[in-house]
């Protein structure tokens, strides 16, 4: 059976995720800042058992990172798959802009990640033998800067770029990094916005398409879901900027 460590796994996708998983067969560990409290993951776990275990992580705590691995890969022996999915989203306006926000998002959505990964560096260099898969939940709002999510979509190109940057080098160590670039997924962090959003998924939908990634034996860089509105957007990205500000202004409120 495969091994799977989803942080970010307490609500919206990460904890539709966990319960696909679950019912497939997947040994899963579900890590998120109160993984241990959620109703919903004690619920899951009298549910599957032993094929579930919870750990609480704080991404931003970094001091303490290395400990939460070294448990993470001792529940069921190793790790097959890591399933970054930890996020924070506050939409702002100019005139709302403040530090903290900024600062709040960065270390989720893009530092977290990259503290995991460098807590996580010695494990993929010394045992190269096992063939991890590390799949990153970035967002398709990675592509290009969209009015009022600026505070958001900055870490998210960062994590994309860095995957980019490093995929080459970790393929030499046995490890297949993947990207996730989806649209609008209805969530307690979307329902923060305030405008209609097209092509809105259910987490479960969301996380089905994650499954089907995840057992399709292809090794693609990059899935991107719903075709309509990562597409719009990946056009956004190679337009002249004259005709991407066109457009962006027509969402200004």
């Amino acid at each position: 059976m495969r091994r799977i460590w989803i942080v970010g796994a307490s609500s919206g996708i990460g904890l539709s995720l966990t319960q696909s998983l679950l019912q497939e067969g997947y040994l899963v560990v579900a890590s998120s800042r109160t993984a241990e409290q959620s109703d919903e993951l004690t619920s899951l776990k009298k549910q599957f058992g032993n094929q579930l275990q919870r750990l609480n992580i704080d991404v931003t705590q970094t001091d303490g990172l290395a400990a939460k691995i070294d448990q993470a890969w001792a529940f069921f022996g190793g790790l097959d798959i890591w399933f970054y999915n930890a996020g924070t989203y506050q939409p702002m306006s100019f005139d709302a802009f403040d530090y903290a926000s900024f600062n709040s998002m960065n270390a989720v959505n893009y530092l977290g990640c990259v503290a995991l990964m460098v807590a996580m560096k010695n494990r993929v260099i010394q045992t190269p033998e096992i063939k991890m898969r590390w799949l990153w939940n970035i967002s398709i709002a990675s592509q290009v800067g969209l009015p009022y999510g600026g505070a958001y979509s900055a870490p998210k190109a960062a994590l994309l770029n860095l995957a980019e940057s490093i995929q080459p080098e970790l393929e030499a160590y046995g490890v297949t990094l993947q990207v996730i670039n989806h649209g609008f997924v209805k969530t307690r962090l979307t329902d923060k916005n305030q405008f209609e959003m097209p092509g809105l998924m259910m987490p479960d939908e969301a996380a089905n398409k994650i499954v089907q990634m995840i057992h399709h034996k292809g090794k693609s860089f990059e899935v991107t879901f719903p075709k309509k509105v990562t597409v719009f957007l990946k056009l956004l990205k190679i337009l002249p900027y004259r005709w991407v500000f066109f457009i962006t202004r027509g969402l200004l409120k």
